[in-house]
């Protein structure tokens, strides 16, 4: 049932009452919001808007999840449909937490660039230099970042079974690529994986790459895996642990944690139709994925990229930049962000999708307006709900973007 807006905004007021965590601010980092205060006709006005699009986007096509709009930081749209649980009828409330997928790789870009900031990682660093049994030359922290490594996906290469074995050939014109040869049998990985189960794995085995570094954008999740690592390595702490101590806690983002073994006893499923998706060999593996939030805790990492107080104004317009360029159109990647680079405004966003969970984080940045939709059970038309942020620039966006 849609809230009523009284309600939500009656509870959005009701949380101010609690003392915000103090977030360390660094040297060089603008902390002015830029917020202008929206009035109560505008909340009225961008909740009527958005209603019947909600309804027809999403409520009309089975949802279940969360949905959070907000403009200058103000919360204009909430809402919680269906099941956290199917067997035990949960409802799904403000509290409950959804598997971000790789909306994940968010979080660990920016940690990454936050210790830039700090001195403590170069973006131009070959990847050895913090992971020294990592097995391929030239790959750079930034190659991890953009997708430009040219490594395969780990995924694939421990998973198992069938596969393709690539050699490198000359074509016709003497130059060197990539060639498909056949198919082998190899046996998988066994048991719960971990980020150095896929470090030793690639030491071990050095699985053929796609690509040389720099050479190409490709969408590679062992990219982010090894960035935990060397976020691991620098802190000395676990990346979990880190990440709560050091993002999730002094934003104020309570109900925000990294899944790993301990998590297993209270595994809730997501569910692919009415079959719910059980923990496997990857589950544990985070820096691509493994995120659990809710839409309130997403808004005030959205609130704090937007005051400045995570990372410094240059560190988020070298993550908001296309690096991969080479691809024509609108879309390209930057630091840890999908980007849909139109002639006036770009749009910042990322999608996840990781057994039944997919869900869409979209910022427009011009705007000051984001959308949030966590899903726990599989639906394509949450990455349309795009579409519902043409109530703020007035344009509508059917752009397909699956993850």
């Amino acid at each position: 049932m849609i809230f009523p807006f009284l309600i939500y905004l009656l509870m959005s007021c009701g949380n101010t009452t609690t003392k915000a965590p103090v977030v360390k601010h660094y040297a060089g980092i603008d902390t002015t919001s830029h917020f202008t205060e929206l009035t109560k006709k505008e909340k009225e006005y961008y909740y009527n808007a958005i209603t019947p699009l909600y309804k027809n986007v999403l409520l009309q096509r089975g949802f279940n999840g969360a949905i959070l709009a907000a403009k200058n930081g103000d919360i204009v749209f909430e809402d919680y449909h269906g099941y956290a649980n199917f067997s035990t009828k949960e409802p799904i409330t403000a509290s409950t937490t959804f598997h971000l997928a790789s909306i994940s790789k968010t979080f660990t870009a920016m940690t990454v660039l936050r210790l830039m900031d700090e001195g403590k990682i170069n973006l131009e660093d070959n990847v050895k230099l913090y992971l020294p049994t990592f097995p391929y030359e030239g790959v750079t922290v930034k190659d991890l970042l953009t997708h430009r490594s040219g490594l395969p996906n780990y995924l694939e290469f421990m998973e198992g079974g069938r596969s393709y074995q690539y050699v490198r050939k000359l074509n016709k014109r003497g130059k060197s690529i990539l060639v498909r040869s056949a198919t082998i049998n190899r046996k998988g990985f066994e048991g719960l994986a971990t980020n150095q189960d896929v470090l030793d794995w690639m030491a071990a085995k050095r699985p053929a790459i796609d690509a040389y570094p720099n050479r190409v954008f490709k969408y590679c999740n062992t990219n982010y895996v090894l960035l935990a690592l060397v976020v691991e390595k620098v802190t000395g702490i676990a990346f979990p642990q880190f990440m709560k101590d050091s993002v999730f806690t002094p934003l104020g983002m309570t109900n925000t944690f990294i899944f790993t073994k301990k998590d297993i006893p209270n595994f809730n499923p997501s569910y692919m139709g009415k079959t719910p998706q059980r923990v496997e060999k990857f589950d544990c593996v985070f820096g691509d994925k493994c995120v659990y939030s809710t839409v309130r805790d997403m808004l005030q990492w959205d609130k704090a990229l937007y005051q400045g107080s995570f990372v410094s104004k240059p560190s988020l317009e070298m993550a908001f930049k296309g690096y991969s360029n080479e691809h024509r159109g609108e879309r390209n990647y930057g630091l840890g962000w999908r980007l849909l680079l139109g002639p006036n405004e770009t749009i910042v966003y990322h999608n996840g999708w990781w057994h039944g969970n997919n869900t869409v984080f979209t910022r427009l940045i011009k705007d000051s307006a984001t959308l949030i939709v966590l899903g726990n059970k599989f639906n394509k038309s949450i990455y349309g709900s795009r579409r519902i942020t043409s109530v703020f620039n007035g344009k509508i966006d059917t752009t397909s973007t699956e993850e």
